[in-house]
């Protein structure tokens, strides 16, 4: 099965185009990820379509493991976890991508970006603020230095 046949049986499923990564382009790979969350409906229902089987004749592993992963709800709850830990982030650099001046606001935006990262990482730990979080402490420590 050559690429077009694989990308019509896609394009069967989805209507929206995915999306590449690219190192030049701002936030890339966020956005990959959540158009990729927006097309998570067709992509299950192309898993476990007909036309799968087809495709699944091609290379049998890997049609298993991209099922798998594609039907697996511990995959989608990791990239909804992703997205909303990296929203604020992506919140904040897009604030700051402007022509107006803006470098006044700048210390306000990184303070609320650090409390809403932080609510996501707890929130998913199920850890109250007063106790420790090493995964929080390792971001902040990016973050802040």
């Amino acid at each position: 099965m050559n690429h077009a046949m694989r990308l019509s049986m896609y394009n069967n499923h989805c209507k929206l185009k995915l999306l590449s990564v690219a190192d030049t382009r701002f936030a890339s790979t966020i956005v990959m990820l959540k158009r990729f969350k927006t097309i998570k409906r067709g992509l299950e229902q192309l898993v476990i379509s007909e036309e799968w089987e087809m495709y699944k004749e091609d290379d049998v592993v890997k049609a298993k493991e991209v099922k798998d992963k594609i039907l697996n709800e511990d995959f989608w709850m990791d990239v909804d976890y992703i997205l909303s830990f990296t929203a604020p982030m992506y919140e904040m650099l897009r604030l700051a991508d402007t022509d107006k001046p803006c470098l006044h606001n700048i210390y306000e935006w990184w303070d609320s970006m650090i409390e809403k990262v932080k609510e996501v990482n707890y929130k998913k730990e199920h850890k109250s603020f007063t106790e420790n979080s090493r995964f929080f402490e390792i971001v902040n420590g990016i973050l802040v230095l």
